[in-house]
């Protein structure tokens, strides 16, 4: 056995005495379970229009966008998708990207440096966190929406230019940032706030960023993904023209990555008109969180995950196998990607399960949790 080979055994023992083993699992394209583990919040992804819309664009542009942006492969569509999501989120500009991931890591990477402070909430994404790492700047972690450290923080950067990251709603927790606060604190310090919108855009509108007031302010600048609510695939960096300008020449993830393909393009681009049109799905959503949260005792959501406590994380697994068992999927969050270490079943709301599915599987999740709890 090779040293790389010893190597990877060991980290493959260590996760499985720690019940942290994750594999991938292929589900057929029509599933025989209630889907609530999946991101489709509006339950858009499989709406025959945004469908229709994506298979336009791919017969029309081809499969892919065939370039990077800034050969070849900035298509019509692209400027147009730009135009709309600005226009829906209240924002003087948008710059679209392949994936939510590359938005915050080309966003952080090309504002940031060794020159500036990045404030981060505790409980930022991944991506977030891998963005501060690329863009090589100093970086203060604050505990969870503990405004007076963001304070303490941007006062001590005195003239150092610096930004700070928060989600609108957090994707393990489900609470929302104080964004009012931040915002004032920022202008006050003349830091940036970086918002990204992943799990307020769609569930909210046009995100809590515009639902605040917020939108077009010149201390606020907004990521957003095309995968949850707008069912589609694709993110998004929102705000003035000069920091889309700065991103088309110094965004590497921009810059170096094949521009977003057509099929997501038209699909996202259909599904904002769906917003606009539908509101009501966002009604559903928010009243879907309510009566589950309170038949599982659980403090409601701001957005459409529910993270319900597990003791363990083999209680959280084997608590997501029994829903499955009678016909529920559902999602877990374990150590690490729970940043307070707390394993949760993961639950999605969506206004695309109809109305005698979520029925059923709210009274078999009040089962399980009541089992493993």
């Amino acid at each position: 056995m090779t040293r790389w080979e010893r190597w990877l055994a060991a980290e493959a023992a260590a996760r499985d005495a720690a019940g942290l083993r994750r594999s991938l699992r292929p589900r057929p394209a029509e599933g025989a379970t209630t889907d609530l583990a999946g991101n489709d919040y509006l339950g858009l992804a499989r709406d025959p229009a945004v469908v229709a819309a994506a298979a336009t664009a791919a017969q029309l542009w081809g499969a892919g966008a065939g370039a990077s942006r800034l050969v070849t492969g900035t298509l019509e569509l692209h400027a147009q998708l730009e135009r709309e999501l600005a226009a829906y989120l209240g924002q003087p500009a948008a710059l679209v990207f392949s994936t939510g991931y590359h938005a915050n890591l080309a966003v952080v990477a090309a504002l940031g440096g060794r020159d500036a402070l990045v404030v981060s909430d505790a409980h930022i994404h991944a991506s977030l966190v891998d963005a501060v790492r690329l863009s090589r700047s100093a970086v203060e972690v604050v505990p969870h929406h503990d405004v007076a450290a963001v304070e303490a923080a941007l006062s001590a950067a005195g003239d150092q230019r610096a930004l700070v990251l928060a989600e609108s709603v957090y994707s393990v927790l489900g609470d929302a940032a104080p964004l009012v606060e931040l915002t004032e604190l920022c202008a006050r310090h003349d830091a940036l706030l970086i918002v990204d919108e992943a799990h307020g855009l769609g569930v909210h509108g046009p995100g809590l960023v515009a639902e605040l007031g917020l939108a077009g302010h010149p201390h606020v600048l907004v990521t957003a993904t095309l995968s949850k609510a707008l069912g589609s695939q694709g993110g998004a960096v929102l705000g003035p023209s000069a920091v889309v300008d700065h991103l088309v020449n110094r965004g590497r993830p921009f810059i170096f990555d094949t521009g977003l393909a057509p099929a997501s393009a038209g699909a996202a681009l259909e599904a904002l008109q769906q917003l606009r049109a539908r509101p009501e799905l966002a009604d559903v959503v928010r009243r879907r969180m309510a009566d589950l949260a309170a038949a599982l005792g659980a403090e409601p959501s701001a957005g459409a995950v529910l993270s319900v406590p597990m003791p363990s994380p083999q209680a959280a697994v084997a608590a997501q196998a029994a829903a499955l068992a009678q016909g529920v999927t559902v999602g877990c969050f374990r150590p690490p990607s729970v940043p307070d270490g707390i394993s949760r079943l993961r639950i999605t709301v969506s206004a695309g399960v109809p109305d005698s599915d979520w029925a059923r599987a709210v009274d078999v999740l009040v089962a399980v949790v009541k089992e493993a709890s």
